[in-house]
């Protein structure tokens, strides 16, 4: 079970990640988001911010599929994020582990060249 303090500690320990501020979590590397809490959306309702679910860049829609698909326990979307590379993920139902290993991920695939090497 990881949480948005897990999110942090990851995200921050790798190189040039900077941490916007909002009410939640939000990180970038070469000025590019990565991972950030979820700004869930209900109609008649104020934008509530999320730290119980983390957006994750993920490269492309054939990536953004197979997770959906291939764990939707952990993994979800709305129709707001169709056609963009991006996924929601439970953090309580991820272990800390997996966690490391997403943002490591969505890190690699937004950092630029000479910093993800």
């Amino acid at each position: 079970m990881a949480d948005a303090d897990d999110v942090r500690r990851l995200a921050l320990a790798l190189p040039e990640v900077v941490e916007i501020d909002s009410d939640g979590f939000d990180f970038r590397v070469g000025n590019k988001g990565f991972v950030w809490s979820y700004p869930e959306r209900v109609p008649g309702k104020p934008r509530r911010i999320r730290t119980d679910v983390a957006v994750l860049f993920v490269g492309d829609e054939a990536e953004k599929q197979a997770l959906l698909l291939g764990e939707p326990a952990l993994f979800f979307t709305t129709p707001g994020y169709d056609g963009l590379p991006l996924v929601m993920l439970r953090l309580p139902e991820v272990s800390v582990d997996r966690l490391e290993e997403l943002i490591t991920d969505a890190w690699r695939m937004r950092a630029p060249e000479d910093v993800a090497g």
